[in-house]
């Protein structure tokens, strides 16, 4: 199977991306003959080893190993309109910070890798459409792209209010009504639409129990990210620049990753307005803001140097696992100080405290890997700059409870420093450090 240098698959992709670019209002009527079984393989290939199982319990290496028995009858499907993806398997895993839980949806792998073969096709065009405000689900946009952006704004822009927000429900929300209309703006292939339709009408199993989806798209397949950007892309991304921000009196930016997002304004009174009128607009396509992580504050320089004369300081921003506060560095210019969020924090400790717990009978060799991948993850997300001292806590925190935790295995119960320093030396742990510094921030930002 051709791999993913395929030039063909490459020239396909650009073509429509290239007619997609030259007229915004061109539907594409005919895409389905763009599911080729390289395009397949290819998609296949990019899912994890490790990837749940769906409701038919194939896994990743099984639907490999098969590729050639399925990958013809399911292009044969689509084309004829009779494929039927299968339910999604419902899974439950923990909210960041917090002892709730958010449902995932588990696709079978040979649905998984379908839906993220219509979803490259699709993201040809709506790569095009998208604004440059939209960054989760996108390619070659991250969560750190997000943020540096974001910093830069406020830095350098003329900000003084910010509204944090987050949708309710968002993934569980979407009408599919408005996801098809949305979808028919720039998509005309029938055989894609139904597609679309059915993934969005598959249902859910849990606990052997089938659930009807008559509303909202299960988080945790590709195809649901996109839909989720299109959908926010008419509903928010374009209302704002197009329709908001010509009748504001200031300045305005708004910055949105997925389903959590910022907007920056100028003057108190263009926030507070479009507080407003962002809930009706909102309601008009059946989705709420979130009212415990939804609230306008005073952030940024002219908001710090307000604060100051009245003896205050300024709100502090939560945004993607970040405390964002108003700061001066050692020239005496404002800038944006950020460390990892209490609760974000309190949850790696936490993972890595059951780590070592968990394992503390394996060898010292295997443990240092375990510790040090998991440590890797999370220097590799929170080592942002200006953020130092919070990854080093990590690391101080970790050092110290692994010494607890091989204490366990001695005779004595403890395990004396001089002797866990040795064996730090022959077994060491990954120091922190930061993978965005000041140095290369600008190779983040995406103004």
């Amino acid at each position: 199977m051709q791999s993913r240098g395929n030039p063909i698959m490459q020239t396909g992709m650009e073509r429509i991306a290239a007619k997609a670019r030259s007229n915004a209002n061109l539907k594409f009527t005919s895409l389905a003959h763009h599911i080729t079984k390289e395009l397949l393989w290819e998609s296949l290939s990019h899912i994890n080893n490790s990837s749940a199982r769906g409701v038919d319990e194939v896994d990743v290496k099984e639907a490999r190993e098969s590729f050639d028995t399925w990958a013809d009858e399911v292009i044969s499907r689509i084309h004829r309109k009779s494929y039927t993806p299968p339910p999604v398997r419902r899974v439950w895993i923990p909210k960041p910070g917090k002892n709730e839980k958010r449902p995932i949806g588990v696709p079978t792998v040979i649905d998984r890798t379908v839906q993220r073969s219509v979803a490259n096709i699709l993201s040809s065009i709506y790569e095009q459409d998208f604004q440059n405000c939209s960054y989760g689900g996108r390619p070659g946009r991250g969560a750190h792209n997000t943020l540096v952006t974001l910093d830069r704004i406020i830095a350098s822009r003329k900000v003084s209010r910010v509204l944090e927000a987050d949708l309710k429900n968002h993934f569980g929300s979407l009408s599919h009504e408005w996801v098809m209309k949305f979808m028919e703006h720039r998509i005309g292939d029938p055989r894609i639409l139904k597609l679309i339709k059915r993934w969005l009408k598959a249902g859910v199993i849990e606990n052997g129990q089938f659930t009807d989806t008559g509303i909202g798209t299960p988080q945790g397949g590709s195809i649901s990210v996109l839909i989720s950007n299109v959908y926010l892309h008419y509903v928010l991304d374009l209302w704002f620049e197009k329709v908001v921000k010509p009748k504001l009196k200031g300045e305005a930016f708004l910055v949105r990753y997925i389903d959590d997002f910022v907007v920056c304004f100028q003057f108190n009174a263009d926030a507070i307005l479009f507080q407003e009128v962002l809930k009706k607009r909102l309601a008009k396509f059946e989705l709420n803001l979130e009212p415990n992580k939804t609230r306008l504050i005073e952030f940024g320089r002219f908001a710090q140097i307000d604060a100051i004369k009245r003896g205050k300081k300024p709100s502090t921003l939560y945004f993607l696992g970040f405390t964002h506060y108003c700061t001066r560095n050692l020239k005496g210019n404002f800038m944006i100080g950020r460390r990892t969020e209490k609760t974000r924090l309190k949850r790696s400790l936490v993972k890595l405290r059951e780590l070592m717990n968990d394992n503390m009978h394996l060898s010292l060799k295997e443990q240092t890997k375990r510790i040090n991948q998991v440590l890797t993850g999370h220097y590799n997300y929170y080592g942002i700059a200006g953020n130092i001292s919070s990854i080093t806590k990590v690391y101080r925190l970790v050092q110290r409870y692994w010494k607890t935790v091989l204490g366990k295995r001695c005779w004595k119960g403890t395990l004396s420093w001089e002797r866990y320093s040795q064996l730090l030396k022959l077994f060491p742990i990954k120091r922190p450090k930061l993978k965005i510094t000041y140095a290369n921030w600008s190779q983040y930002a995406m103004l």
